[in-house]
């Protein structure tokens, strides 16, 4: 859970590097406060069938639409790209595998032009 916060501290912090465990967990925490809400949006009666979202999973959407892009761009740059690699996503089916598969790589060891490496804050190269 304390992932999940880290994220949401660095609400629109673009800068930086985001080690896997950081961006897999604020997926996962994601994914899980979704699957409730959706749930509750159900039982509530507050779900559109038509939109595919209800009313407190839609403003949760919006909430951590922000979070979550800073976090893959923090993600790409721990793995020595530029967040500009985020667009790749708009290439449909292609991008999104290519993405995903750029997520599961780990970072560079050293530190690279975005900063140290997060996995390892006090070993930066002399």
């Amino acid at each position: 859970m304390q992932w999940y916060l880290d994220v949401l501290k660095k609400y629109a912090v673009f800068g930086g590097r985001a080690q896997r465990k950081e961006y897999w967990f604020f997926v996962l925490f994601n994914i899980i406060f979704s699957v409730v809400l959706s749930m509750v949006d159900g039982l509530t009666g507050t779900f559109n069938a038509e939109s595919g979202y209800g009313l407190l999973s839609g403003l949760y959407t919006l909430a951590v639409a922000i979070p979550g892009i800073a976090v893959s761009v923090r993600r790409l740059h721990d793995t020595g790209r530029t967040g500009w690699w985020f667009f790749i996503l708009l290439i449909p089916v292609i991008g999104a595998i290519i993405f995903l598969v750029f997520m599961c790589f780990d970072g560079d060891e050293s530190d690279n032009e975005h900063g140290p490496n997060p996995k390892y804050p006090l070993s930066s190269s002399v």
